[in-house]
């Protein structure tokens, strides 16, 4: 959209979250910020660290032609009330079984969903609301769903107004809907971070080594809709370096 407001003579400015996908589309000026998804000015309830984003990014109208792309200088400091260091107050046993690695990552996955499910039920009755249900996928049948896309035959759509890959991708989205509300409902993780629990969750659970097995799957498909997906929307960019 930028380059047509350009041609019409309406100079165009923006924040880049993704520093590669900008460098692809090349916007005529465009500010990279390292700062999580969904927080392109940083940290909530900062309008000081804000407004320095927001004039770095107003200043590239100085830029007389573009493209250009320039790295703001500051990360984004912790928001008020989160904490800087945490650990998962879950503590998830070690599944040892005679099975293959990818049979016990199964097993590990849906126990760990098992025991997150009681805390789940107390985030959804304390805050009266959930946002698990976007893929119409019953939360009960979400793990086989899910678990379907590593093996050779493709589950039923259960949504067929949605092409199944799509579904797929929302269905993962529930997923970690599920396991951020269980794990904020429990005691003490009122100063939890978005970016620190995104990092327990791919970095140490089960269900994100799942969703790593699951892009490679979807990556190597013949289907073309299901490369899309795996390649860009499974997993995030900013996670992206924990496959090696």
């Amino acid at each position: 959209m930028a380059h047509y407001l350009e041609e019409e003579g309406l100079p165009t400015t923006h924040i880049s979250l993704i520093r590669e996908h900008t460098e692809i589309i090349k916007p005529p000026r465009a500010l990279w910020v390292s700062f999580e998804m969904g927080r392109p000015l940083g940290v909530p309830n900062d309008p000081a660290f804000q407004m320095r984003v927001l004039k770095s990014a107003l200043k590239l109208l100085e830029a007389p032609a573009g493209p250009v792309i320039e790295d703001f200088p500051e990360d984004a400091p912790a928001a008020d009330g989160e904490s800087e260091a945490w650990a998962c107050p879950v503590s998830f046993e070690e599944v040892e079984t005679d099975s293959s690695d990818r049979e016990q990552l199964l097993v590990s996955f849906k126990r760990e969903m098992r025991h997150l499910r009681s805390w789940y039920d107390i985030a959804v009755k304390e805050r009266g609301r959930t946002t698990v249900g976007v893929s119409g996928v019953e939360l009960d049948d979400l793990p086989d769903f899910i678990c379907a896309f590593l093996g050779e035959e493709l589950p039923e759509n259960p949504k067929p107004e949605v092409p199944l890959p799509l579904v797929l991708n929302l269905a993962i989205d529930d997923l970690k809907a599920f396991y951020t509300e269980a794990i904020t409902a429990q005691p003490g993780q009122k100063t939890v971070s978005s970016a620190q629990i995104a990092d327990w969750f791919w970095g140490e659970s089960a269900a994100g080594e799942l969703l790593f097995a699951i892009k490679k799957a979807c990556m190597g498909s013949k289907n073309g809709m299901l490369k899309i997906v795996g390649s860009v929307l499974i997993v995030p960019v900013e996670q992206s370096y924990r496959e090696a």
